[in-house]
């Protein structure tokens, strides 16, 4: 299943892409998620593994690993995000003195859930469409 939500954000890019860069701030706009970590060494760049706890829909563990990072421009990670396989990219555009954010997500569902993703998918693209808007408030609010 692959869905794109976009989203205009009333910020100049290089902002936009430094908080998404910082996955651990990914709690702080995804209800789903609790807590994020890097587990690698170094700065945030191609390669570099995170780990974070998922509370819905169940509680869970799970690794991602970023395969894309053009600074400023494209973001993109690969991993296991709740029961989807996952490939989840972010391609950030000027926009005046904003930025456009499209958000790409692949899902492979694995098991039980290959019989149920096709009904959920509208689901699930809304969910990501509310999680980044919750990005676009954050955002914004922190020009005041």
């Amino acid at each position: 299943m692959k869905f794109t939500n976009t989203i205009t954000i009333d910020r100049e890019l290089a902002e936009v892409f430094g908080f998404l860069a910082d996955f651990e701030n990914v709690p702080r706009w995804n209800y789903a998620i609790s807590d994020t970590r890097k587990i690698s060494d170094g700065a945030v760049g191609v390669g570099s593994r995170f780990r974070q706890t998922r509370t819905l829909p169940a509680r869970s563990e799970e690794t991602f690993e970023v395969t894309e990072f053009e600074r400023d421009h494209r973001l993109s990670i690969r991993g296991a995000l709740g029961p989807f396989h996952s490939e989840v990219t972010y391609l950030l555009v000027p926009a005046g003195s904003g930025t456009v954010l499209t958000n790409t997500m692949k899902l492979q569902p694995s098991g039980p859930m290959r019989l149920v993703a096709p009904l959920a998918a509208s689901g699930i693209k809304s969910a990501v469409a509310a999680n980044l808007g919750v990005l676009k408030q954050l955002l914004e609010e922190r020009r005041a």
